[in-house]
């Protein structure tokens, strides 16, 4: 019996990545099918990311629908050299579904683990590669911020809480929050490229 080795981790993980980026540049030149691609592969996690914020499955599907507008609109203008596809996409999924949030007034009010179970909440093994490879390194070099710039931005970024309801938490200018939050992602930048 002959056994075929299974590709190391590593490799899947650089391959689904490098199908990821080609899929979204496709969809920068209006390639529909990478478009339809492009949303089966990833609809899952941005649904996530807009219903943590958002805190309200039919808003999550709302905003979810202006994230996939703005990336058909936008995918042409996305560099690889400067993020990960699904980091892109994540930030774009983030501010849509804040914004949401700031025009409707409204604050989650249950802790995330209350929230309802996700759409599909089993990941793909290659996107699970993914993200365990980012959030390592995201957490790494988190670690490297000095301590008001690092909480700054885990609560910012990881909760969907807004500069000025940081501010007040901590009772700092707003003009400080957002000096603290965008020194320190200038620092996390250099940390990541590195």
């Amino acid at each position: 019996m002959t056994d075929t080795p299974a590709a190391p981790i590593i490799g899947r993980d650089a391959v689904a990545r490098a199908e990821l980026v080609e899929i979204l540049v496709r969809t920068g030149d209006e390639d529909r099918a990478a478009f339809r691609d492009l949303y089966i592969r990833t609809n899952a996690k941005l649904f996530g990311i807009c219903l943590r914020i958002c805190g309200e499955r039919e808003a999550a599907a709302d905003v979810l629908h202006d994230v996939y507008l703005t990336v058909w609109k936008r995918a042409g203008a996305y560099e690889p050299s400067r993020a990960s596809p699904i980091t892109w996409l994540a930030t774009i999924a983030r501010n849509r579904a804040i914004d949401w949030r700031r025009a409707n007034g409204t604050r989650r009010s249950a802790p995330i683990e209350e929230a309802p179970e996700l759409v599909d909440a089993a990941p793909l093994a290659s996107d699970a590669l993914i993200a365990d490879e980012e959030a390592h390194s995201l957490h790494r070099c988190l670690e490297e911020l000095d301590g008001n710039q690092r909480e700054s931005i885990r609560t910012a970024f990881f909760q969907g809480v807004t500069y000025a309801e940081l501010a007040e938490r901590l009772s700092v200018p707003l003009g400080t929050m957002k000096s603290w939050v965008r020194r320190g992602l200038a620092r996390l930048r250099e940390c990541l490229e590195a």
